[in-house]
């Protein structure tokens, strides 16, 4: 068993009339069944109400499943008795880095977590020291978070979750409000933190470009696991990703368009680098024959 299990997964939001009885059910998650090992970086894409963010909710215990079983460490979500174990091993960061962060100053914010944790005072600030640092935010930690763009606020909410020491974080759309700059420097740091600290990702996004350096790739559809492989794997079947509604990175589309119209090429292109160097012997013996 991975870090992050799911079997059978069903979860329902159900809305209730003001005398408790059910109005509507609305399947979020279908049967899902889903195993992912420690260490690994793994994106989760879908278009909206897909389920991907239900998923991301239900593995540190915010929502409980409907039927089936989810565990973290071995740990099932719904007993009781493990909850904060739990949510000690799976950390969730959030879309609005404003939504996390409370502290007045940065240093205060990423203590917090910790500091609830009842870790003793000194190691508490040992660890807002090398969260610090991870993200590469020592040089703010006496700033205002109020001063700070909105891609160093989401670092700091990515520290504040480090301090906690979890084995996993789960990211559900942390560059959705940030620019480009923005969203670079979070993706960066997240790679770094998945590289050095051995820590799980699950990064939720709709940005096809922060997915190509994934170790697997995870497409759910209607509360349904539809795809699942590495990068160029997934990529290279763009119809069917623009069946289920979801873009594919810049280039591989361009590359799937040259292909289209004739070009030899390999399926599942994700950088400029990888197309230039398959386009190269194609525009020279193109050359070549004029």
């Amino acid at each position: 068993m991975g870090i992050i299990k799911a079997s059978r997964l069903i979860y329902d939001y159900i809305r209730r009339d003001e005398e408790n009885h059910v109005e509507e059910v609305n399947r979020a998650i279908d049967g899902l069944d889903l195993d992912i090992k420690a260490g690994d970086f793994v994106a989760i894409l879908g278009h909206n109400g897909s389920g991907k963010s239900t998923f991301a909710k239900q593995i540190n215990g915010i929502l409980l499943p409907t039927e089936g079983t989810v565990w973290i460490s071995g740990m099932k979500t719904t007993d009781d008795e493990h909850i904060w174990d739990i949510r000690k091993t799976a950390g969730m960061v959030f879309q609005n880095p404003d939504n996390q962060i409370i502290g007045n100053i940065v240093e205060e914010d990423v203590g917090f977590g910790p500091e609830n944790l009842g870790v003793p005072t000194d190691e508490i600030w040992k660890r807002v020291d090398e969260s610090l640092e991870a993200v590469g935010m020592t040089a703010y930690r006496l700033k205002s978070p109020n001063k700070l763009s909105g891609g160093q606020k989401q670092r700091v909410a990515i520290a504040g979750i480090m301090a906690m020491k979890p084995q996993c974080i789960i990211l559900d759309e942390p560059t959705a409000m940030l620019d480009p700059n923005g969203r670079k420097e979070v993706i960066r740091t997240i790679h770094e933190l998945n590289k050095k600290e051995g820590i799980t990702v699950l990064l939720i996004t709709h940005y096809m470009e922060e997915v190509i350096e994934a170790d697997r790739v995870i497409v759910m559809d209607g509360g349904r696991l539809v795809m699942d492989g590495v990068p160029q794997e997934i990529f290279s079947r763009v119809r069917e990703l623009k069946d289920y509604r979801l873009d594919v990175p810049q280039v591989t589309e361009l590359a799937y368009e040259l292909k289209q119209a004739g070009v030899e090429l390999p399926d599942g292109i994700l950088t400029i680098d990888e197309l230039i160097r398959h386009l190269l012997p194609v525009l020279q013996a193109a050359g070549a024959g004029m």
